[in-house]
């Protein structure tokens, strides 16, 4: 008979690899966001389109993801987590290579909505480490996996600024460094991570599938493309009035039908909604920094008067990879506080830190060093809240609702990242440098980005109040799960089946 002594290793060495492949396929999905970022010009270029139509590159794979990451993490958690997060890796490579060799914009775009059903793989991916870890390594699992969340959106600015840093770039060498890695992923999670030992089975909710995406795609098309169309235009507030209807009808179905694909006692359980409303502010804080430094560091300093003169690769290499390196080292330590102080105590200290390192930047962005030391500080704040909230929505839910509920709030941190970059250009839209050269590009003034940055500060201390008004019951998680489950969990939902 083998001694618990001696399993114990290899149980240990069994979870270490499930993570590994995990934070691998967490990392990929991740660089899926901010891939494109440094490579509009390009692409607008090589595909002689307008701004306006090359911005549905990025508006494409945000609607995919709101559409099937709730979709996919309910489906894993009824039928198996493990068949989905491979079917949903095969359908990443193929988008990543449909975006690789296409010279459509339209199959561009449909590549792109491939890439974002992906989005998926991170609710999914914490599914399977509550069923295969440990609850003592469970908090570090989790937030080893979220951490390369961040990790994953600034290496992807830092590669592609890499990849078309030379005289004749190619934006299609993004796309196959995205393809190799999924690929990388996908062998990973097939190979190391075990099939799904429990599933709750029963039938996918169409019409709640269908009116949830609904209301999404309503209300995050205008905010992907209200600066094109104007704030105020019949089609921004029409979409917003639409996604308002759809809300109400989601909920009535919700409410209605017997296998709901998101139970609403479940989603409107305080933990849940603050851990929510903690991810929008995150996400928002997130992409107001990598999107508001790499503007500013490349502004030219002698006609706009600020700036550092950079290159992509400059911005991307100099200014952005320190943070996106203490961002990964944070994510360990994030996990060994929510463990034994809580991620209460977590999101505090990542609201302080972001808070502190947003605050720095608004007040000095004419030293280089002040620019990446405060990335830094609001790369580990980022890293510290990945690394709280699925931490709070595994002690708040119940076993069988952690997928969805994580792709619920996986999808709050996507909204509010669309909502950072619609508040970005807009902000930096509204006010120009006077007296610039003749011929000389329409540039923002230098108190756009001050103001920009204050925002993304004040978001982060919102955080505090969240964490502080709604996650009071939130205790450490040491061994055991501490907060009160949903009330779905003790409404007898559907039992899970073990297979």
């Amino acid at each position: 008979m083998t001694s618990p002594a001696s399993t114990a290793p290899a149980t240990q060495r069994n979870e270490t690899v499930i993570v590994f492949a995990l934070s691998l396929a967490a990392m990929v999905v991740s660089m899926m966001q901010t891939l494109v970022v440094p490579i509009l010009g390009l692409i607008q270029k090589d595909l002689h389109t307008s701004s306006a139509n090359v911005s549905w590159v990025t508006t494409a794979t945000l609607l995919s993801a709101a559409v099937f990451t709730p979709l996919l993490g309910r489906f894993g958690d009824q039928h198996g987590k493990k068949k989905t997060l491979v079917a949903v890796l095969v359908v990443m490579v193929a988008g990543s290579v449909l975006a690789a060799v296409t010279h459509s914009l339209l199959w561009l775009i449909v590549g792109r909505v491939l890439q974002g059903a992906a989005t998926a793989i991170f609710p999914l991916a914490l599914s399977v480490l509550r069923e295969e870890v440990r609850p003592a390594r469970l908090p570090g699992a989790m937030a080893m996996v979220s951490g390369t969340l961040a990790f994953g959106s600034g290496l992807a600015l830092v590669a592609t600024g890499l990849l078309t840093s030379g005289d004749d770039p190619d934006y299609r060498s993004a796309f196959w460094l995205a393809t190799g890695l999924a690929a990388l992923a996908l062998i990973a999670v097939a190979t190391l991570v075990p099939a799904t030992r429990q599933t709750t089975g029963g039938r996918t909710d169409v019409v709640g599938a269908l009116t949830l995406a609904a209301t999404l795609v309503l209300l995050l098309l205008p905010i992907t493309q209200g600066h094109e169309w104007g704030w105020a235009s019949a089609r921004t507030i029409g979409c917003f009035a639409g996604a308002a209807a759809m809300a109400a009808i989601w909920t009535l179905v919700e409410r209605k039908v017997r296998e709901p694909l998101v139970d609403m006692r479940m989603f409107a359980h305080p933990p849940v909604l603050f851990a929510n409303l903690a991810g929008l502010l995150v996400g928002f804080g997130s992409f107001a920094l990598f999107i508001g430094v790499s503007y500013l560091v490349q502004m030219p300093s002698k006609i706009a008067g600020y700036g550092f003169d950079a290159t992509v690769l400059r911005a991307s290499v100099e200014f952005l990879l320190p943070s996106t390196v203490v961002s990964l080292l944070a994510a360990p330590v994030g996990g060994q506080l929510v463990r034994h102080k809580g991620p209460r105590l977590v999101l505090l200290l990542a609201s302080i830190i972001g808070t502190a390192g947003f605050v720095w930047i608004a007040l000095d962005h004419e030293h280089a060093y002040a620019v990446i030391a405060a990335g830094m500080c609001v790369g580990a704040a980022i890293s510290f809240g990945y690394a709280a909230m699925p931490a709070v929505i595994v002690a708040s839910v119940p076993h069988h609702q952690t997928g969805i509920a994580n792709g619920i709030n996986s999808i709050s941190r996507s909204t509010g990242s669309a909502i950072g970059s619609a508040m970005i250009t807009t902000v930096l839209a509204s006010k120009s440098v006077e007296h610039l050269p003749p011929g000389a590009p329409k540039l923002p003034a230098e108190s756009q980005f001050t103001l920009t940055f204050v925002i993304a500060g004040t978001a982060f201390l919102l955080v505090a109040a969240v964490a502080g008004l709604g996650l009071r019951k939130i205790r450490a998680l040491g061994d055991t799960a501490v907060a009160a489950p949903a009330p779905a969990a003790e409404a007898g939902t559907t039992a899970p089946v073990t297979r």
